[in-house]
């Protein structure tokens, strides 16, 4: 496995890591594992860096919908245009193009449920080439970005022997 691919595979799970921990574990210097880091950065293999927080434990009220959108792709451009249109919009925070009955799985998050609501048919549903849309309300994460957030529960019943 080459250096870039072990970066890679190290800040996919902590973004967070140090630098000189990474070139030690790698078995490299610093300046060539900050080389190789700003080489994809600047080459957009590396988009960006995020932070995992949960937020049903800050007690700010936040509402995750995935929007499944049936689209006719445009000649020429197919799915491109109309995902770029709807990825411009400040609610949304991803969009896939995926397999299956619907073109499009769009993530978005709205402060209630009316505000979602509210972007699916004012603004999603309106557009020329969206066909239709199923919005599935996030409930309970239990695992995001391949990190456990659900706690396990602990058995609390006392032991009963014989």
């Amino acid at each position: 496995m080459e250096m870039r691919e072990k970066i890679l595979m190290f800040i996919e799970k902590n973004s967070r890591v140090d630098v000189k921990e990474l070139s030690i574990i790698l078995g490299v210097d610093e300046a060539a594992v900050l080389n190789e880091m700003a080489a994809m950065e600047e080459e957009h293999v590396i988009c960006g860096y995020h932070t995992l927080i949960d937020w049903a434990k800050t007690g700010i009220e936040k509402v995750n919908a995935l929007i499944e959108v049936r689209v006719t792709p445009q000649r020429g451009r197919g799915f491109d245009s109309v995902a770029e249109r709807i990825y411009n919009y400040a609610e949304v925070n991803a969009v896939y193009l995926i397999s299956g009955g619907y073109d499009l799985l769009v993530s978005i998050e709205g402060k209630t449920l009316h505000e979602v609501a509210q972007f699916v048919s004012d603004k999603l549903s309106t557009l020329d080439s969206v066909l239709s849309t199923k919005t599935n309300f996030i409930l309970k994460k239990y695992k995001d970005h391949g990190t456990v957030i659900a706690e396990k529960k602990r058995d609390e019943r006392m032991l009963v022997t014989p």
